[in-house]
């Protein structure tokens, strides 16, 4: 048996990709930030999928608190095969309002957290010899320019090249790198965000509807198998066709 960490894994999408990961074999790190609650509740339904798991209260962005947690991964987990970089926030403000306070919050958490987590886990990763996968959630916002979403894009965007870089270094020691870029996923944040998401972006997408966080899920599944072997350095976007035109498609708050 191999574990996987997962980060941002106390609700959403990275709770439902530690789901699925356990229903495939593997033993679940929960990464949390603050979150015991929703850390609970996660590793309750990995244990109802057939999975077993360990929590972390950790914020991605500190090196002190990511050492923790791969000191914890190293005496008490399974060998480390798989990483999902999930956890990341975001600020809604315009780029003359966006204050340098919360532009060096997302960037610590989402670009920087993904750093770190990468950089251990690939020492770890290198040491046991036996190669890994590191999955890092992006978004549409790797490419695509977001209105009011300055920091956000920026962080995504530099994910997208922290992803090939990794995979071009890391290849020879078997570990591959990928990106997985989701479109319009409906989930308890965004049906937050809008109560119209699913419908508004589902009209948008050529597939004619939104995502799920299974979607996302899924994708995390198939990289992390043998079927996927010679796949690193990729970004893959999981949108419905909604970025294939690069641009952004839609003119009023979704």
């Amino acid at each position: 048996m191999q574990s996987a960490l997962i980060t941002g894994a106390s609700s959403g999408i990275g709770r439902q990709i530690a789901i699925t990961l356990a229903q495939v074999g593997y033993q679940i790190v929960v990464d949390h930030f603050r979150d015991p609650d929703g850390a609970d509740e996660t590793l309750s339904l990995v244990r109802r999928a057939g999975g077993d798991g360990l929590a972390f209260d950790g914020d991605v962005g500190s090196s002190e608190e990511m050492d923790k947690l791969f000191e914890m991964i190293s005496a008490e987990a399974a060998p480390l095969g798989v990483v999902v970089n999930n956890a990341a926030i975001q600020t809604f403000a315009s780029l003359v309002e966006l204050t340098e306070q919360d532009f060096d919050r997302t960037i610590r958490t989402n670009l920087k957290g993904t750093f770190l987590v990468s950089q251990r886990a690939a020492r770890l990763m290198k040491a046991h010899g036996d190669g890994g996968v590191i999955i890092n959630i992006g978004s549409g916002a790797n490419q695509v320019p977001f209105p009011d979403l300055v920091d956000y894009c920026c962080s995504k965007g530099g994910i997208e090249m922290l992803t090939k870089v990794s995979a071009v270094e890391l290849g020879p020691d078997k570990i591959r790198v990928n990106c997985i870029a989701p479109g319009a996923i409906v989930n308890d944040r965004t049906r937050a965000e809008s109560p119209n998401y699913a419908k508004t972006w589902g009209e948008i997408a050529p597939l004619r509807r939104a995502g799920t966080e299974q979607d996302i899920a899924q994708m995390v599944q198939f990289l992390v198998s043998d079927q996927a072997s010679f796949v690193t350095g990729q970004t893959i976007f999981v949108d419905g066709g909604l970025w294939t035109k690069n641009e952004w498609p839609y003119e009023e708050d979704a």
